[in-house]
């Protein structure tokens, strides 16, 4: 059971997606972990359970924070969680694992919605705003041999990501894929996103890939 608070995001399938990448992999075991954007803690309490050594967890919504809180303490995990903007509460720190379900979805203008339940996915006009940010800041807090887990949707641009990770000086890879219908949110967008090319013409779902970066060597 998981506690959401008004305005803070619902685990959904892109969740899930993530927690058995990560589970499948054996990413989390003994490792110290980051979960930035961390909604209402799903991420955090599966990092856990997985056997993380140490859950750190990050939100710019005051009510994610506490919901991350309370999830984790009713699920046993002592995770720390933060306040604050993408990497900037742990400015200075290593992780060997962060991971990372930001808001991705294209949407009407460039400016993030701050007092909305818009802000758990609206990520500017191509849906690039954080994870153009993610993967520029990723490795100043990632161990040496640290681990990079995001998951996106397809309409933000898998290539993207890959050419700004490697960018980045990282090795990244697709290591999941599942294809969803458009949810409420796509598909109250569907109109926009078609005038912007952004969909094929029969296009009814929307591929969700996870990516894992690493250095390289």
């Amino acid at each position: 059971m998981m506690l959401t608070l008004p305005g803070v995001y619902r685990a959904q399938e892109d969740t899930s997606l993530l927690i058995d990448a990560m589970r499948s992999g054996s990413y989390a075991r003994n490792r110290s972990v980051l979960d930035v954007g961390a909604g209402a803690g799903a991420l955090s309490i599966a990092a856990a359970h997985a056997g993380a050594s140490t859950v750190t967890a990050i939100d710019l919504s005051v009510r994610s924070v506490l919901a991350t809180w309370l999830n984790s303490r009713l699920h046993g995990v002592g995770a720390s969680v933060r306040w604050g903007d993408l990497f900037q509460p742990v400015a200075g720190r290593r992780f060997d694992l962060i991971v990372t379900n930001p808001p991705y979805v294209p949407a009407h203008s460039g400016l993030l919605p701050r007092h909305r339940m818009a802000r758990c996915w609206d990520a500017g006009p191509d849906g690039r705003l954080l994870l153009d940010r993610i993967c520029d800041g990723a490795p100043a807090v990632l161990a040496e041999d640290g681990v990079l887990l995001l998951v996106q949707s397809e309409l933000s641009g898998e290539d993207a990501t890959l050419t700004r990770l490697a960018a980045a000086n990282l090795l990244a890879t697709v290591t999941g894929r599942i294809r969803i219908p458009f949810g409420p949110v796509l598909r109250a967008r569907e109109p926009l996103l078609r005038a912007r090319g952004m969909l094929r013409p029969d296009q009814l779902d929307e591929e969700l890939l996870v990516i894992e970066a690493r250095r390289h060597g």
